[in-house]
């Protein structure tokens, strides 16, 4: 891959777009995990408008991947190919509420503050993404949830733009929703949303705010370079207790291991590869399927490509 060479032989295209174009961009600076290949072009539209007349502008047989703030993202170490999307903040960073118990928030913006601007506006239901250590985009494609709370309680509409640079406006109903999972378009890039709760004391808002963050401080290693829960919780039952059980607490491969603390959170020890990582994690799923005949899910989103002699093939 060669980003530079793509951006020449495409830069005659791009006259009009006000957004940040960057070849052979490094993702391990962006996820969470600090590891993977360079992205061969980087974009971050400058709006929705300048988002759109670029995917019109790009050929159609460019692959296009849009990523967020990179928390629950294992980017491969042979990079990615073709165009990875990244909203900015400054377009994409917004909140504000449009009613009483209404908000309106971009997709850049991390979970963490929808949260706090739902506390100042006095408006409930929204004290689990305080807990989510992820961004708005994420949350709307994989039903982010916690504390018995999933993103589909919340969300009113969608705004999206899909690979042929069309606007959609998509209902609870369209998103498809269901565990971490939405049927939405998997070429959408969702650029906003609109979010319901109901009205509550902020006093009481606060508290449940400050017991999710005590959970996660005492449960979870927050401090490390992790990429959050790494399977789905298999049905019946929850991912660490079988983890725990078929003996992976602390299993380490490379510079990758499975959390001592909680031990559905993989960590980057500090010299880990995405090699290591996802070696680590199917693993893992092996010996959970050999300890007990459940087959682990990957919540964990794995990207791009793997690096020459350095493949990792699924347990199964």
């Amino acid at each position: 891959m060669d980003g530079e060479a793509l951006l020449k032989r495409l830069g005659d295209r791009f006259g009009d777009i006000r957004g940040r174009l960057t070849p052979n961009a490094g993702m391990d600076k962006v996820t969470w995990f600090r590891v993977g290949g360079p992205a061969e072009l980087l974009f971050q539209p400058a709006d929705e408008d300048d988002l759109a007349a670029f995917l019109r502008a790009l050929p159609e047989e460019i692959p296009v991947l849009p990523v967020g703030i990179g928390s629950n993202l294992l980017v491969r170490d042979g990079g990615i190919p073709g165009v990875v999307v990244r909203l900015s903040a400054k377009g994409f960073g917004f909140v504000e509420p449009i009613g009483e118990t209404t908000l309106k928030a971009g997709a850049a913006i991390p979970d963490k503050r929808l949260a706090s601007a739902a506390l100042d506006a006095g408006i409930g239901g929204f004290h689990f993404y305080h807990g989510i250590p992820g961004g708005l985009g994420g949350a709307l494609r994989m039903n982010a949830g916690a504390n018995g709370v999933e993103t589909r309680e919340r969300v009113v509409e969608v705004r999206a733009v899909d690979r042929e640079g069309n606007l959609h406006v998509l209902t609870n109903a369209d998103m498809g929703y269901s565990y971490r999972h939405s049927g939405a378009g998997r070429d959408m890039i969702f650029t906003s949303a609109v979010f319901e709760g109901f009205a509550a004391d902020k006093g009481e808002i606060q508290a449940a705010m400050d017991a999710v963050q005590h959970h996660r401080e005492t449960v979870q290693p927050i401090r490390e370079k992790t990429g959050g829960s790494t399977f789905k919780n298999p049905e019946g039952s929850s991912a660490w207790k079988e983890i725990d059980k078929a003996g992976c607490r602390g299993l380490r491969v490379g510079g990758a291991q499975m959390s001592e603390l909680h031990c559905n959170f993989m960590i980057n020890t500090g010299t880990a590869t995405g090699f290591d990582l996802e070696s680590l994690g199917e693993t893992v799923r092996a010996r959970v399927f050999e300890t007990s005949g459940i087959t682990l899910d990957w919540e964990i989103k794995r990207l791009g490509v793997f690096a020459e002699g350095r493949t990792v093939e699924p347990f199964a």
